[in-house]
Parts: C-alpha cells; sequence; structure tokens
C-alpha cells in the first residue's frame, strides 16, 4: 500500500509514464555499464535523489519499501563472502574469501542502482498507467490482464484482512496467547473462502458480460506526454555518457 500512496501523491504523477520509463530504463543500462562500485553507487544515488527531491516520494517511504531488498541484498553478499567447506578429516569449518570482495562489492553496488532505478518508476506511477504504457508496447495481453486481476485481488484481500481483524478485536478475540493463535488460524481460514469466492465472483460477473477477450480500459491521456519524454530521454542519455566516462 505504500507504493500505491506514494505513486498517487508525488509530483511526477502527472507526467507521462513513457518518460518515467524512459529515464528507468536509462538507470537500468547505467548500472550495468557502471564497471566499479562508485560508479554504479553514484548511479543509485542519483536515481535516489531523483526519486525523493524530483517526484518529492518522502524518503521515509522509499526506505521502507526498499528495506526487503536491500536485506535480501546484504544476505547474498555476505553468502558469496562466507562459504562451508570440509576439511582431511571431514569436518565442516568456515572459509571467508577475501580476494572476491571487489568482484561482490560491484555486483552488490550494480544491484542497488537497478533496484533504484525500478523503484523510481514504481514510487512515481500508479499500476493503471503502467498497464496502459505496457499495453503500447504490445505486451501479451494475456500477462496484462493478469497484472489487471492481480492488483485488484490485493486490494480484496487486503479489505478482508481489515474487517475480519476488527471483528476479531472487537470480541476480544487476542486477549491472550491461546485466543490469538484460535483467531489468527480462523482468520487464515476465512481470508481463504472469502479471496475464493470473490474471485469466483469475479470470473462470472466477466463471463456474464461476454468477457471472451482481452480487459478494456480507457487510456490516461497526459498533456505534456512528447516533451515529458523528451526531457527523460535527454536526462537518461545524459546519465549513461556521464557513467561511460567514469567508469572508462
Amino acid at each position: 500500500m505504500l507504493i500505491e500512496q506514494a505513486a498517487y501523491a508525488n509530483r511526477w504523477r502527472r507526467v507521462a509514464p513513457a518518460a518515467k520509463g524512459c529515464l528507468a530504463l536509462a538507470g537500468l543500462i547505467s548500472a550495468f555499464l557502471a564497471t566499479t562500485p562508485a560508479v554504479a553507487a553514484g548511479v543509485a544515488g542519483l536515481l535516489m535523489l531523483a526519486t525523493w527531491l524530483g517526484a518529492g516520494v518522502p524518503l521515509g517511504i522509499f526506505l521502507r519499501v526498499a528495506a526487503p531488498a536491500f536485506g535480501f541484498l546484504a544476505l547474498s553478499s555476505l553468502s558469496l563472502v562466507v562459504s562451508l567447506s570440509s576439511d582431511a578429516s571431514g569436518s565442516l569449518a568456515w572459509q571467508w574469501a577475501p580476494d572476491a570482495l571487489p568482484r561482490i562489492a560491484e555486483l552488490a553496488a550494480r544491484s542497488l542502482a537497478s533496484l533504484a532505478a525500478l523503484l523510481l518508476l514504481v514510487l512515481t506511477t500508479p499500476l493503471p498507467d503502467l498497464i496502459g504504457l505496457l499495453r503500447r508496447l504490445h505486451l501479451p495481453d494475456v500477462l496484462l490482464d493478469l497484472m489487471v486481476l492481480c492488483y485488484r485481488m490485493i486490494f480484496v484481500f487486503s479489505e478482508a484482512v481489515h474487517d475480519t481483524l476488527t471483528a476479531q478485536q472487537a470480541r476480544l478475540g487476542y486477549t491472550t496467547t491461546r485466543r490469538s493463535l484460535r483467531s489468527l488460524g480462523l482468520l487464515a481460514a476465512n481470508l481463504a473462502v472469502q479471496v475464493w469466492l470473490r474471485a469466483r465472483g469475479l470470473h462470472f460477473a466477466a463471463m456474464a458480460r461476454n468477457g471472451d477477450g482481452p480487459l478494456s480500459f480507457l487510456p490516461p491521456v497526459f498533456a505534456h506526454a512528447r516533451r515529458d519524454t523528451a526531457l527523460a530521454a535527454l536526462a537518461g542519455g545524459g546519465l549513461i555518457i556521464t557513467t561511460i566516462r567514469l567508469g572508462a
């Protein structure tokens, strides 16, 4: 939900999705072209500043959304540094690989820059606008329909969780450990049934309307789409050229 709040409340809300996608693509290209950890970290910093200061996404929301990815990246980097090996007696021992640290640092910095580029796109572009962009890029209709349905079911699931938790708390369902475990079990069982029934209802509604083709939506209109895309292309090109020169 934090992603949706940021996507609808930022200053780039009315900027064309193609422009933001172009800038994010340039960030991804720059991340792969970076030859040193410092350059890749600089690309990540510039993209984060663009999201924070340019689009006006609060830094706290940015860090909270990126926290799971940061944790996964830290654990992955640590697993590359440390390894298990067996000696002649067959016992296991921890081994460090200090020679691999430069390569691991470069990989982690590139991953961080790629993450910053993707967050710039998703934190500034609502999913309906992003789906409209992907439709113009001629992605398969089946994939886009699945994205729309999954997007819808996220809010259905969230609403069902909120309503059920409120009802359980009103009946003192979490006053003791035993009651809490019982309430969580009932919550999981109830949610499984509710989500299945609501998904089934959506399917029947689509069938009743002869929904045998791709889902159709009115595409959003952006007043300055060409100007925004041109500016984003210039900014993205400058980022790529700067990355290449710093890595040379």
